[in-house]
C-alpha cells in the first residue's frame, strides 16, 4: 500500500493532492488500526511521496510542495505521531514543468502513477490563441491531431492525456474536474477519444461550482480501463446505471441509447453556419446607416448600400431587435475599393483600424471583417429569406431573415427558405435532439452547424438534399408548412401587434421594413411592448401557444410515421437509428 501514488498534472498550490494525501493517511490509519487489533506492528509509511504534481507557474509548484509538508506534520501530531527533521524536505516528485507540451515542443511525458485527478485549467477553444500565443497553440495542435479537436477547449488536453496515460499502463484510473461543456460539441469527442476502452464509471453531468464568488457549471468524470479491478459499478449523479455515455447520460436498460454516436449525415452538408465575425466595431446605429443611405452616389458612381446591412445577433431574436446596422466591405474589396465609400470607410479608419493592426490574430485586411463567411452567403443564392437561430439561448428559437441581413457569429444560419424545413427544426423532435448532442452555457445550451445540426436526420423523402420544389404536393410536407406558418405569422402578431406598432420603409429600397412603436403609443402600453419578446412568450407558453406548437408536432410526427405522443425518449431512438441508417 505504501507504494501507491497519485497524479495531479495541473497541480496549482496543492489544493487536490493535499486532500489526496489526507485521504491515504485516513485510509492508512484504518488499516494499521485493524493490523494492530489483529496484534500486527502498527506503522505509518505514506508520505508526501505518494503524491506527485505537474505545475508550471514556479511559486505555485513551490507552494504545493511546502503544504505537503504541513499537511502530513499535521496530520502525524493530529494522529499522535512525531515528526522527523528537517521537517521540510524538497519534493521533487512535484515537478515545475508544462504538462501538455515540452520546452522543444515534444507532447510532455507523465510520471507512472496509480490514480490520475485534479482541475485543469479551463481555458475555451476560442481563447487558447489570445491567452497561449499562436506558436505554442500550432504546436499544441500538430502534437495532438487526430486526439483533440483543434476547437475544444483546453482541459480537453488533459483528458485525452489521461487515456492515453491509462492505455500505456502507466496509470489505472483517473478523476477530473471539467467544464460542463465537455458533454458536447469537439470537448465530447476528446472525452470519447480519453474513454475508449477505459469506460466511465462515476460522474456528475452538471454541478455548480463557486470559485472566488463566481458560480461556474462543471462536470466530475472518472474513467478506468475496462475489467479493472476494484472498479465500480457506474454511477451517475449519485445515482446507479448501466453505462455512462461520453454527453455524461446514462444507459439502463435495452432502450436505452447513446446519442454521442450518431454521424454527421452528408445531405445537411453546406446548410447551417455560424454567422458573420466582425472582428472590429463595424456595427452601427440604425440612425448612422440611414444617414448614409441618404447620400449621393460615391465617387465610383455607387451608393453607400453597397456596403450596409442591417445586423442582428442572438439578443435581436431572443429580445426585441437593436435595430443595428453593420459596416461590410466583403472579402474580395482591396482596401482602394473600400475607401470609395467615402462615409463609411472613414468610420471604419477611426473605430476599426487602430485595434485590428495591433491585433496578431486577425487577418492584414483590417477593412474586412475577420470571418466574412463567404461560403454562407454562397448558401443563400437563390434563396428568398434563410431560418437564423440563436447559438446560445435558454429556449431553441428559429426565425426568418431577409437575405440582406448580416447575422452576427452569435447567430446559425441554416440555408433554406421554406416552411417544411422551418418546422421540422422548430419541431420537439429537433428540439430533443439538439439538447442532448449540444453543451451549454451556463443554463443555456449551445446550438452548433456540426454536432446538433448536421447529425439530425430530417423525415423520409424530407431531407434537406431534396429541394422544397421537389416535395411540394407530399402532403407531409404541405401539413408541416401550414402549422409552421401559422406558428410564424401568430406569433410575429403577437410580437408586432399592429395597434402599437407600424412598418416603416428604409430611405432605399432592397432592405426589409422595420417595426417603430407608433407615435401616439401611451407609455404604458410603450413599456408593455417591449416586453413582447420571444423568450418571454417562451417562459410564460400560453395555450395558444402550445396548441401551434402540439401541431406542429404532430405534422412532424407522421412525417416519419410515428405517433403524435411519441415520447422524446423514444423519438430519439428512432432519430439515431435513422441516422446511423445514412451514414452509412
Amino acid at each position: 500500500m505504501d507504494t501507491f501514488t497519485v497524479l495531479d498534472p495541473a497541480c496549482g498550490s496543492g489544493n487536490f493532492l493535499n486532500l489526496a494525501l489526507l485521504a491515504l493517511k485516513d485510509f492508512e490509519e484504518e488499516v494499521n488500526n485493524d493490523a494492530q487489533a489483529m496484534g500486527f506492528e502498527r506503522l505509518p509509511t505514506m508520505g508526501p511521496a505518494n503524491v506527485k504534481g505537474i505545475e508550471i507557474n514556479p511559486f505555485a509548484a513551490e507552494l504545493a510542495r511546502v503544504s505537503m509538508w504541513i499537511s502530513y506534520t499535521q496530520w502525524m501530531l493530529k494522529n499522535g505521531f512525531g515528526f522527523s527533521e528537517p521537517i521540510l524536505e524538497h519534493l521533487d516528485n512535484i515537478e515545475c514543468r508544462d504538462a501538455i507540451l515540452t520546452s522543444d515542443g515534444n507532447e510532455s511525458e507523465w510520471p507512472e502513477c496509480d490514480v490520475v485527478i485534479g482541475n485543469p485549467p479551463f481555458l475555451g477553444g476560442k481563447l487558447l490563441r489570445r491567452n497561449l500565443g499562436d506558436d505554442y497553440v500550432d504546436t499544441m495542435f500538430d502534437s495532438y491531431e487526430g486526439r483533440v479537436p483543434r476547437e475544444a477547449d483546453l482541459v480537453a488536453y488533459w483528458l485525452v492525456k489521461a487515456g492515453d496515460h491509462i492505455a500505456a499502463g502507466k496509470a489505472k484510473r483517473a478523476g477530473l474536474v471539467t467544464t460542463n461543456s465537455i458533454r458536447g460539441g469537439p470537448n465530447q469527442r476528446a472525452l470519447r477519444t480519453a474513454t475508449d476502452g477505459r469506460p466511465i464509471h462515476k460522474a456528475r453531468s452538471d454541478d455548480e461550482w463557486v470559485v472566488d464568488g463566481a458560480a461556474v457549471r462543471v462536470s466530475i468524470v472518472c474513467f478506468a480501463t475496462a475489467g479493472e479491478d476494484f472498479t465500480p459499478a457506474p454511477m451517475l449523479d449519485g445515482k446507479a446505471v448501466g453505462a455512462i455515455n461520453a454527453d455524461l447520460t446514462g444507459r439502463s436498460g435495452a432502450t436505452d441509447i447513446d446519442i454521442t454516436t450518431a454521424k454527421r449525415l452528408a445531405e445537411n452538408a453546406g446548410m447551417g453556419y455560424m454567422g458573420d465575425t466582425k472582428g472590429g466595431a463595424f456595427d452601427i446605429s440604425g440612425d448612422l446607416a440611414r444617414e448614409w443611405l441618404g447620400l449621393p452616389s460615391n465617387p465610383n458612381g455607387r451608393p453607400n448600400a453597397d456596403v450596409l446591412k442591417p445586423w442582428m445577433n442572438g439578443l435581436d431574436i431572443t429580445r426585441r431587435p437593436s435595430g443595428k446596422w453593420i459596416l461590410d466591405f466583403g472579402w474580395h474589396m482591396t482596401q482602394q475599393e473600400a475607401a470609395l465609400y467615402q462615409e463609411p470607410f472613414q468610420y471604419a479608419v477611426v473605430h476599426v483600424q487602430p485595434k485590428r493592426l495591433k491585433s496578431k490574430t486577425t487577418q492584414p485586411e483590417w477593412w474586412r471583417h475577420e470571418r466574412p463567411r463567404p461560403e454562407m452567403w454562397n448558401a443563400f443564392r437563390g434563396l428568398n429569406r434563410y431560418i437564423a437561430t440563436p447559438r446560445v439561448a435558454k429556449h431553441r428559437l428559429f426565425v426568418w431573415f431577409d437575405l440582406v441581413i448580416c447575422p452576427d457569429s452569435a447567430l446559425i444560419a441554416i440555408a433554406r427558405d421554406d416552411h417544411t424545413a422551418f418546422g421540422i427544426l422548430h419541431s420537439r423532435f429537433h428540439e430533443a435532439w439538439a439538447l442532448r448532442l449540444g453543451t451549454s452555457l451556463e443554463d443555456r445550451p449551445r446550438y452548433t452547424p456540426t454536432t446538433t445540426f448536421e447529425t439530425y436526420p430530417f423525415p423520409p423523402g424530407l431531407t434537406l438534399d431534396v429541394p422544397a420544389g421537389g416535395y411540394a404536393d407530399d402532403s407531409n410536407a404541405t401539413a408541416i408548412a401550414e402549422a409552421a406558418k401559422l406558428l410564424d405569422e401568430r406569433r410575429n402578431r403577437w410580437l408586432n401587434p399592429p395597434e402599437w406598432v407600424d412598418w416603416v420603409e428604409e430611405p432605399v429600397p432592397g432592405y426589409p421594413k422595420r417595426a417603430v412603436p407608433k407615435e401616439d403609443l401611451a407609455d404604458k402600453d410603450l413599456a408593455r411592448l417591449k416586453r413582447l419578446t420571444l423568450t418571454n412568450l417562451y417562459n410564460e407558453r400560453p395555450q395558444w401557444l402550445a396548441d401551434l406548437h402540439d401541431a406542429l408536432d404532430g405534422a412532424v410526427a407522421g412525417a416519419y410515421g410515428w405517433d403524435s405522443d411519441i415520447s422524446d425518449d423514444e423519438a430519439l431512438a428512432e432519430l439515431l437509428a435513422l441516422n446511423q441508417e445514412r451514414a452509412g
